[in-house]
């Protein structure tokens, strides 16, 4: 069952072709639950096989996460902060938490945006506090750009991998792969913060002195 399921997968990425892969990851960076395990792996077991562009498929996967973490970002920028205010309460939220929020993304937007990205879960929803902080736009797309297009990436190299070595994309062995990925991720991303926290401090006693 399993590899008929993988067999699917990689049919129906082949299918829908590029512009389905932008839509799919438009979705997966949104609210909408298309984990994009099921659509970048796809596109690199058939890259592997000679099916579609390696490189081709990068760029439709990041430009589908860009799209979909837009929309979070408008929705919340525009009509958010008032949903929150309003029934915030009933998760905890409070009003003056929701402007410590803020404050955090308007210093510290950038790092957030991009490390929120490489991880589950984190990735679909970092636009939504990056939207009712009206994050600056250019670096908005430039932050969250970077991170979606290495979590694609490390994702497209998953599905190559198992196309290289004649696997079978099952899902069971790309959420394997995704693990051992994310979990390499962990050192690297606490060196990336320390080294930003690093700086911000350095930065700061510059302007106070």
């Amino acid at each position: 069952m399993l590899e008929r399921l993988g067999l699917w997968l990689v049919e129906t990425i082949g299918t829908l072709g590029y512009a389905g892969i932008v839509g799919l990851m438009a979705l997966e960076s949104s609210v909408f639950p298309v984990p994009a395990e099921l659509v970048m792996p796809p596109a690199g077991y058939l890259a592997a096989k000679g099916g579609m562009n390696i490189f081709i498929a990068l760029a439709c996967g990041t430009a589908g996460s860009l799209l979909g973490a837009w929309a979070n970002y408008v929705v919340a920028s525009r009509v958010g902060r008032w949903v929150f205010v309003r029934y915030g309460r009933w998760v905890l939220l409070t009003e003056r938490s929701l402007e410590r929020t803020e404050r955090f993304f308007a210093s510290h937007g950038e790092i957030a945006t991009f490390i929120g990205r490489l991880f589950p879960v984190i990735r679909h929803l970092i636009s939504i506090p990056a939207g009712l902080a009206r994050m600056r736009l250019d670096r908005f797309f430039l932050y969250t750009g970077a991170g979606a297009a290495i979590w694609c990436a490390v994702l497209l190299a998953i599905g190559w991998i198992i196309g290289k070595a004649g696997g079978t994309l099952a899902r069971e062995v790309v959420q394997t792969y995704t693990r051992h990925a994310v979990l390499a991720m962990v050192p690297l991303t606490i060196l990336l913060i320390a080294g930003y926290v690093w700086w911000y401090r350095r930065r700061t006693r510059r302007k106070d002195g």
